[in-house]
C-alpha cells in the first residue's frame, strides 16, 4: 500500500509557485481589464454541469435501474419477435398501413404483446434484419447485466452486434430466401440481390466465409497487436516524462496546472496543501523506474469559498453589520366584486346545472319492440357458394396468366369480398380490366373490383349473395355501437361486408347528399336517418326541418311536430311541400344562422357544443336573449323538383347554409333521382363532402355523385357506396317499413309535448312587401322610442339587436324594425345584409319623434 506524508514543499517548488502565481495575478489583472468576466462563468458553468452528469453517471441507482429497464426491453423484443412467426398471417395486413394502428381501438391484433409488439416486430423482422434482429435483443441484455452490475460497457459490443445483425441477415437470405422469405428481412433481400448482381452466387458465398474467418480470427490477433503498440507507447512515455499526476486531470505538467488553479482562484493561494504520496509497494511486472528517482503523486486541496469566508474576516478584522427590519401586519385585501363566473358558481351549486329536458321531464325514448326483426342479424355462409366462386375465380385468372398466392372471403349480409394476393411481378390493372370476365365466369348481377384495398396488400372483388340477408332496423338499434355511441348525431348508415354496425356523426359530416335512381332506396335511407335521431335525442335537443315535394313520403312525421318539428310562424303545415314556403323557410333559417352566430360572438364561444355547454353552467344571462339551442337537421326530399321549379333562389341559401351553419347545429341532408350536373352542381359538390350513393344506371352518374366510378356495380335494394371524403365504404342499408316508422312517431306523438312546433325567425320577402307602407304608425309600440334612440345611437336596425338589447322576443323585435322602416328611420330589408340607418342625428330624431306624436 502507499504511505501518505503531508510535507512541505520544497525551495525549488515554492520559487516556482510564487513565480508562477504572480504571472497569474498579473494575467488574471490584464484578463479583468479588457473585461472577460463572461468567457469565466460559461466556463463555471459548463464545468458544474459536467460535474452533475459525472454525479448522475456514477450513481449505483441509476445504473441499476437503467439495466432493470434494458433488460426489460431485451425480453419485450424477444417475445415479440418470436410472436410474429405465429401471428404474422392475422397482423401483416394491419400493421403494414401506417403507425396509425397504434391508437385505432377497432384494430385487434394477435401478437402476443398488442399492436406495439406486432408493429416492432414487423418493421425489424420483416423490413429490416429477419431473425439477425434477434442480436439487438441479446446486445440489449448483456448492456443491462453489465449496467446492473455496475461494469463498464465496452464499444466494441455495438461493433460485435452490428456485424452479427450484417452477417446473419445476409446469410439468411442467401440459403432461405425461397423457403422463408423473412429469415434475411428486407436488407437481407436487398443486399443479397445487389451482392448477386455484382459478384455472383459464389462471390457472395466467398464474400461471407471470408467475412466470419474474419471476424474469428483475423480480428482477434489485430486487436492483440494494436494493444501491444498502446501500451508500449504509454509505458515509454511514462518513464520519460515525469510521473507526477493531479488527481482530477491526468497528463498535465506540474508547472501548467499550477497556472490553471492559480489563475482560477487568486483569493485561495495561501490555503493550498500539498501532499505527497510514496509508493512503497511496486508490483514485479509493471515497469521500474530509476533507484535515484521516487514516484510521488502531489494532491492539491483548494478549500471551497464558504472555508475561506471566516479567514478572511479574521484577516480584515471587519466588525459585522447586520440590519433588522420593523416587523409589519399583513396589509388586508380588499374584497372585490364577485364575478360572472362566482355567481354562475353560485347558481350551479344552489340550483344545479341548467337540464334543457326538464320541459318534457317525463318523455319516454320509444323501445325498439315496436320494430320488427327480418332477420338474426348475422349473415350465413354458404360454404359450397363460396367454394364454387373462389375456384371460378381462380380458373378465370389462370385462364389469363395470372397467379395468385393466397385467396380469402368475408361474408357480408349482402355481398362477400374476396380478398386474393397476387403473385409477384404481377400488375394490379390486368386483373383490374378483368372485371367483366370475372362477372361472366360466376353469372354474378355484378360484381366490383378494388385495386388495391386501403391499407392493405390485397386486391378486393366483391361478388353478390344468392341469398341475400335482410338487415333489419331492430338489430342496429340495439346495437353496443350504437346505444354507447358518444356522438352528438349519431346516425346509423347500416351494415358494412364484414358485418359491422356503420355510424357515423352528422355533426362531423357536416352536411349529406344523397342520390340514386328511383327505387333503390334513398326514402328508406332517410326513414333510417331521422329514426335513428328519434331513438337518440330528447325532443329538446333536436329540431327538424322537413321538406317534401312529393307530399307523401315524410307525412308520417307529422304527428311528432310539437316535438321535434320546426316551422315559420305563419305556416300550418309543419312539414313544407310548396315551393315558394321552401324558399322563405330557407332564407328563415339563414336568418336563425345569424342570430345565433350573434349569440356566439356575445358568448365569447366558437361553435354550438360550447354554448349550450355555457349555458347549462348557467354562465349565460337568459335576460340578456340566451337561450338553450336545439340542434336543427334540414331533411329535403326531391331536390331535383325544387331546382327545377325554383333555381337560384333554393339553390343560393342552402350554399349559405351549407358554408357557415356546421358551426351553429343547423344541418342539411338532401336526397335526389337525378343524378346530374345541373342538379349536384359544383357549389352543391363543393359544401358537401359526405355523401351517400345508391344504385346508378351509369359510370358518368356515380361520378357525378362520388367523383368516382363503383355506383353502376351495386345491387340496389340498399346497397350503397359512403363517401367520407378520405374513405369509400360499401354499406347495406337496413330496412324499416312504414308501419314501423307510424308506430314509432304514435308512441312519440301521444306524448305531452310543446305547445306549439318550433318557431323559426319571420322573413319578410321584398318582393311581396312594399316595404313598410301599409304600417300604421298611429298604433306604434310601447318601446318605439327607445327602439329608435337605440338604433341612432349604435347605428344598427337589425332585429336580433333590438332582441338582445330591449330584451324582447323575436316576432316583436321584427314588428318594431317594420315601424322604423315605416317611419324612415331605418332602410329596407337587404336579405343577410343589416338595415342601414338612415337617421344619424339625435336631434334630427327627435323632430320625427315629435311630428309622429303630433
Amino acid at each position: 500500500m502507499a504511505k501518505r506524508n503531508k510535507i512541505k514543499p520544497s525551495p525549488i517548488l515554492e520559487e516556482t509557485f510564487v513565480e508562477e502565481s504572480k504571472d497569474s495575478t498579473s494575467i488574471k489583472e490584464q484578463s479583468q481589464q479588457q473585461g472577460n468576466k463572461e468567457a469565466k462563468t460559461s466556463e463555471s458553468i459548463f464545468k458544474k454541469l459536467n460535474s452533475a452528469y459525472q454525479t448522475i453517471k456514477q450513481d449505483t441507482l441509476y445504473n441499476i435501474f437503467t439495466g432493470f429497464i434494458l433488460i426489460l426491453l431485451s425480453v419485450f423484443c424477444i417475445i415479440a419477435f418470436t410472436s410474429f412467426f405465429f401471428t404474422w398471417h392475422e397482423d401483416f395486413d394491419k400493421v403494414t398501413s401506417s403507425f396509425s394502428v397504434l391508437f385505432n381501438y377497432e384494430t385487434e391484433v394477435e401478437n402476443w404483446l398488442g399492436k406495439f409488439g406486432a408493429l416492432i416486430s414487423y418493421v425489424f423482422i420483416y423490413k429490416f434484419f429477419g431473425v439477425a434482429s434477434y442480436a439487438i435483443a441479446v446486445s440489449l441484455l448483456i448492456w443491462g447485466i453489465k449496467k446492473v452490475r455496475l461494469q463498464q460497457t465496452a464499444f466494441n459490443l455495438l461493433l460485435h452486434t452490428l456485424f452479427w445483425m450484417i452477417w446473419i441477415s445476409l446469410t439468411a437470405s442467401f440459403f432461405l430466401q425461397e423457403k422463408y422469405p423473412f429469415a434475411g428481412g428486407g436488407y437481407g433481400e436487398v443486399m443479397n440481390t445487389t451482392f448477386t448482381s455484382i459478384i455472383g452466387k459464389w462471390g457472395l458465398l466467398t464474400f461471407l466465409i471470408v467475412s466470419l474467418a474474419t471476424y474469428f480470427f483475423i480480428n482477434p490477433v489485430l486487436i492483440r497487436i494494436l494493444s501491444n503498440i498502446f501500451t508500449s507507447n504509454k509505458i515509454h512515455s511514462d518513464t520519460q516524462n515525469s510521473s507526477t499526476s493531479i488527481t482530477d486531470v491526468e497528463n498535465i505538467p506540474f508547472s501548467d496546472e499550477i497556472k490553471t488553479d492559480s489563475i482560477e482562484s487568486e483569493e485561495d493561494e495561501e490555503d493550498i496543501e500539498i501532499e505527497v504520496v510514496q509508493n512503497e509497494e511496486k508490483k514485479s511486472d509493471e515497469p521500474q523506474p530509476s533507484t535515484t528517482e521516487e514516484v510521488q503523486e502531489v494532491v492539491f486541496q483548494i478549500n471551497n469559498e464558504e472555508q475561506n469566508k471566516p479567514k478572511q474576516e479574521d484577516k480584515n478584522n471587519e466588525p459585522k453589520f447586520t440590519i433588522e427590519q420593523p416587523a409589519t401586519e399583513p396589509i388586508a385585501e380588499p374584497e372585490r366584486e364577485p364575478t360572472p363566473e362566482d355567481l354562475a358558481k353560485k347558481l350551479v351549486e344552489e340550483q344545479g346545472e341548467f337540464n334543457p329536458r326538464l320541459d318534457l321531464s317525463e318523455y319516454q325514448f320509444p323501445s325498439i319492440d315496436l320494430l320488427n326483426d327480418y332477420g338474426s342479424g348475422t349473415a350465413k355462409i354458404n360454404q359450397e357458394e363460396l367454394i364454387q366462386n373462389k375456384d371460378k375465380i381462380i380458373k378465370t385468372l389462370k385462364n389469363y396468366g395470372i397467379d395468385i398466392q393466397e385467396i380469402k372471403a368475408t361474408v357480408g349480409p349482402t355481398v362477400t369480398l374476396y380478398e386474393i394476393i397476387p403473385a409477384p411481378g404481377v400488375r394490379i390493372a390486368r386483373i383490374k380490366n378483368l372485371e367483366d370476365d370475372i362477372a361472366l365466369s360466376l353469372a354474378a348481377l355484378g360484381i366490383r373490383i378494388i385495386a388495391p384495398m386501403p391499407g392493405k396488400g390485397t386486391i378486393g372483388i366483391e361478388v353478390p349473395n344468392q341469398n341475400p340477408e335482410v338487415v333489419s332496423m331492430k338489430s342496429l338499434l340495439a346495437a353496443d355501437k350504437f346505444q354507447n355511441s358518444n356522438y352528438d348525431l349519431p346516425v346509423i348508415l347500416g351494415k358494412t361486408i364484414s358485418n359491422e354496425v356503420y355510424i357515423a356523426d352528422l355533426t362531423k359530416m357536416p352536411h349529406l347528399l344523397m342520390a340514386g335512381a328511383t327505387g333503390q332506396g334513398k326514402s328508406v335511407g332517410l326513414n333510417v336517418i331521422l329514426a335513428s335521431l328519434l331513438y337518440k335525442k330528447h325532443p329538446a335537443e333536436i329540431k327538424f326541418v322537413l321538406v317534401d315535394p312529393k307530399k307523401v313520403e315524410l307525412t308520417l312525421f307529422n304527428k311528432v311536430e310539437r316535438h321535434f318539428l320546426a316551422k315559420l310562424p305563419n305556416s300550418e303545415d309543419a312539414i313544407i311541400t310548396d315551393t315558394k314556403k321552401v324558399i322563405h323557410t330557407l332564407n328563415s333559417l339563414c336568418i336563425e344562422m345569424d342570430n345565433r352566430y350573434a349569440l356566439l360572438q356575445d358568448a365569447q364561444v366558437r361553435n354550438i357544443k360550447e354554448y349550450n355547454q355555457k349555458f347549462t353552467h348557467r354562465k349565460l344571462n337568459p335576460n340578456d336573449g340566451h337561450h338553450y339551442l336545439p340542434y336543427i337537421v334540414v331533411v329535403i326530399d326531391e331536390f331535383a323538383d325544387l331546382i327545377m321549379t325554383a333555381g337560384k333562389e333554393v339553390e343560393e341559401p342552402i350554399a349559405r347554409i351549407a358554408q357557415l351553419a356546421r358551426a351553429v347545429g343547423i344541418h342539411l341532408i338532401i336526397a335526389t333521382q337525378r343524378p346530374s350536373v345541373n342538379i349536384i352542381t359544383g357549389v352543391i359538390k363543393a359544401n358537401f363532402p359526405a355523401r351517400v350513393a345508391f344504385r346508378v344506371s351509369s359510370k358518368i352518374d356515380s361520378r357525378t355523385i362520388l367523383d368516382i366510378g363503383g355506383a353502376e356495380q351495386l345491387i340496389g335494394k340498399g346497397d350503397m357506396l359512403y363517401n367520407a371524403g378520405s374513405e369509400l365504404v360499401r354499406v347495406q342499408c337496413p330496412f324499416i317499413d312504414t308501419p314501423e316508422v307510424e308506430r314509432v312517431t304514435e308512441f312519440i306523438g301521444i306524448q305531452r309535448a310543446y305547445p306549439t312546433a318550433f318557431l323559426l325567425p319571420e322573413y319578410h320577402d321584398e318582393n311581396e312587401d312594399s316595404g313598410g307602407g301599409d304600417i300604421d304608425l298611429s298604433e306604434r309600440d310601447k318601446l318605439f322610442e327607445e327602439a329608435a334612440k337605440i338604433v341612432v345611437q349604435f347605428n344598427q336596425g337589425s332585429v336580433s339587436f333590438l332582441q338582445r338589447k330591449l330584451k324582447i322576443g323575436f316576432n316583436r323585435a321584427g314588428r318594431l324594425v317594420d315601424q322604423l322602416e315605416a317611419a324612415g328611420i331605418v332602410g329596407p330589408f337587404e336579405g343577410s345584409k343589416t338595415r342601414e340607418v338612415l337617421i344619424k342625428d339625435m336631434q334630427q330624431l327627435s323632430d320625427i319623434l315629435n311630428n309622429l306624436s303630433k
